[in-house]
């Protein structure tokens, strides 16, 4: 039936299997770092996500004219955004009776109130808020009418920094005095 100088070839050859190992190892030599360093990206993220929230609070002051505040939790979880009135401005931040500003995404954070918690957020179990400096203290900052960092009605703000770390990688989100302009570096 075959002609006899037709074989039939029922494998690979030794070299056409070493060729497609190497190949594999090489391959797996440059993908898995990258997979394995999922933290990195985790926190990245999280930066993204708070220079969306900072453009978000600052959008909205100025949209609503009326003051936003992003409060960060001091045991590093995340941040919130509330609304403030000139009566209320000087108030300590009180978790269970913030005036929380409307989450307008609704599905992002469950809906309701504009709260970003990592340990809740199954994107950023590794992430935390490790460093806020403000100039004027605490943990606030408060935008106005135009959009500037307040630290009290018609007064500017100092300059903030707000550092986020998944242990490894620190980033840090600087905000200009009074403009609120924003800038990231990678710290670590």
């Amino acid at each position: 039936m075959y002609p006899a100088n037709h074989l039939i070839r029922r494998g690979f050859s030794l070299l056409e299997v070493l060729i497609t190992v190497v190949i594999m190892g090489i391959s797996g030599a440059l993908i898995v770092p990258h997979l394995a360093d999922r933290g990195g990206l985790e926190v990245q993220a999280a930066v993204q996500q708070l220079v969306s929230d900072v453009s978000w609070a600052q959008c909205d002051a100025v949209a609503s004219q009326q003051y936003r505040r992003l409060h960060f939790y001091a045991d590093g979880r995340g941040w919130c955004l509330i609304d403030v009135t000139d009566s209320s401005f000087a108030d300590p931040f009180d978790e269970a009776t913030a005036q929380y500003s409307d989450d307008p995404w609704k599905t992002r954070r469950g809906g309701g109130d504009f709260i970003v918690d990592f340990v809740a957020d199954e994107r950023f179990t590794e992430v935390a808020v490790s460093a806020v400096s403000v100039a004027s203290g605490g943990r606030d900052v408060t935008f106005d009418r135009l959009g500037g960092t307040v630290s009290a009605p018609g007064l500017g703000a100092g300059a903030v920094s707000i550092e986020l770390s998944d242990g490894d990688v620190i980033w840090r989100v600087n905000l200009a005095p009074v403009t609120g302009r924003m800038s990231v570096e990678k710290v670590s």
